[in-house]
C-alpha cells in the first residue's frame, strides 16, 4: 500500500474496550509478533482510505437529499445520514461516522 496522507482530524483511536474485575487491564492484541493497542499504521491508511471513499459518495447524496427536502436543515441531514451509516453493518466507529458526516455536508 502506498503510503497515504492522513488529515489531523481523521479518527484515530479505536472504540474503548472494557474488561470487568477489580485489577487495572491493558487491552491489547497481537499483530505478527507484537502487541498492539489501537489500529496499526496499515489498518489507519485503510480506514482512512474506505472512510474517504464514502464521504464522494455521500456528498453526491448529500446533495440529492437536500434539493428533494428543501426544509431540511443541515443539522437534520447530518442527523440523518448518520442514522442511516449506523444502521448499515460497516463497522465504521462513532468518530469515524461523524467525522465523514461532517466532511460529507461541508460546503453545502
Amino acid at each position: 500500500m502506498t503510503p497515504t496522507k492522513i488529515p489531523e482530524d481523521f479518527p484515530r483511536d479505536p472504540r474503548p474496550g472494557a474488561v470487568p474485575g477489580a485489577q487495572p487491564k491493558l487491552l491489547l492484541r497481537k499483530v505478527d509478533d507484537a502487541f498492539v493497542s489501537g489500529w496499526t499504521d496499515e489498518e489507519l491508511a485503510l480506514r482512512y482510505v474506505v472512510c474517504a471513499d464514502l464521504v464522494t459518495q455521500l456528498s453526491r447524496y448529500a446533495r440529492r437529499k437536500l434539493e428533494a427536502n428543501p426544509a431540511w436543515d443541515r443539522a437534520e441531514l447530518e442527523r440523518r445520514m448518520a442514522v442511516g451509516i449506523r444502521a448499515k453493518p460497516w463497522g465504521f466507529t462513532e468518530p469515524e461516522i461523524d467525522w465523514m458526516v461532517r466532511r460529507a455536508c461541508k460546503g453545502i
